[in-house]
């Protein structure tokens, strides 16, 4: 069948306006295992608003909370094939992937936030953007994620209070170190089931970040609160590699800037919810104890020695004294 010349015009014309005209920009995807209600999610909101801004709406993202798309390590894989655009992950959380990441999850090896930034910042954390590189994942920023404390039923006045106490842990080799460093007996749970667990005596305590203590209500079944100081969380601010090498250096500029803007709101928030939480807990009947923490980080240092056998003498002194 022949086409009469001016249709076939006609068909050429609107090729030719269609060919024209902006394609819509791509949705990213940005994945967490965080719920709507944490500060995270709450700070990868405000940098969505700000990359749109920057990137004058050529970066957007659609933010899917509650492993929606699966767990820790479901969601790192889909990271790496570019099937997930961004994600934030507990910066030690890679350790599965990145051995040498275990030297900063050990507790009391970064002692604060600002520690954490030098380290990231210096050779060792230098050496560990690359080792993320070679897993397809770029590391953007870093932000606070709270600092691991302890609950339990009785006063922890002092590391010899830990004693055969049953503390559940995360089933994580470093968390697991801290129970077993400081005497107590790690009792790995699932995190769905802690509350229950503390309310039936299965375990006497448990250690999570002020406001994870909050948001499960742990209060509730535990009278005490030990700032044990043992653990300083982090979210990695992460980007697939993939994803990163599709970007143009503008849309790049743009989305690094987000991040660090966001970073301010989100570690605001935090800081001030613990706080803010300290003085709660106390007015809800929490005791809050503050027990010297030189004798718990003395209690790691074979744990210490160890890791050090495997990734170097001198490795964890070296970061500490960063």
């Amino acid at each position: 069948m022949t086409l009469s010349k001016g249709f076939a015009a006609g068909l050429l014309g609107m090729a030719a306006v269609l060919t024209a005209m902006p394609s819509a920009a791509k949705e990213y995807k940005f994945a967490i295992q965080d719920s709507p209600a944490s500060i995270i999610y709450k700070g990868i909101d405000a940098m969505k608003a700000e990359v749109a801004k920057l990137s004058a709406g050529d970066v957007t993202y659609a933010i899917f909370p509650s492993e929606q798309l699966g767990g820790l390590q479901a969601i790192i894989d889909q990271v790496r094939e570019g099937e997930i655009d961004f994600t934030a992950v507990g910066y030690p959380d890679m350790s599965y992937l990145i051995p040498e990441l275990k030297l900063i999850g050990e507790p009391y090896v970064v002692k604060d936030y600002d520690h954490l930034l030098r380290i990231a910042k210096g050779p060792y954390g230098q050496k560990m953007d690359a080792a993320f590189n070679a897993k397809g994942v770029r590391v953007l920023d870093i932000w606070y994620g709270g600092t691991r404390q302890t609950t339990s039923n009785k006063p922890i006045n002092q590391i010899a209070d830990m004693k055969g106490l049953k503390l559940r842990t995360p089933n994580v080799d470093f968390l697991i170190d801290f129970a077993t460093a400081a005497g107590a007996k790690a009792v790995p749970v699932a995190f769905q089931e802690v509350y229950l667990a503390l309310k039936t005596n299965q375990v006497d305590a448990q250690e999570n970040p002020l406001p994870t203590i909050d948001t499960m209500k742990f209060y509730e079944v535990q009278s005490h609160v030990a700032l044990t100081n043992h653990f300083v969380a982090s979210k990695a601010i992460v980007v697939s590699e993939k994803t990163w090498q599709g970007l143009n250096e503008k849309q790049r500029a743009a989305v690094v800037q987000a991040a660090a803007t966001a970073r301010k709101i989100n570690n605001d928030m935090m800081f001030k919810q613990e706080a803010d939480l300290l003085e709660g807990f106390q007015k809800r009947g929490i005791t809050i104890t503050k027990p010297d923490t030189a004798p718990f980080r003395d209690a790691m240092r074979p744990f210490y020695q160890k890791l050090e056998e495997k990734f170097g003498a001198g490795t964890i002194d070296a970061l500490i004294k960063q």
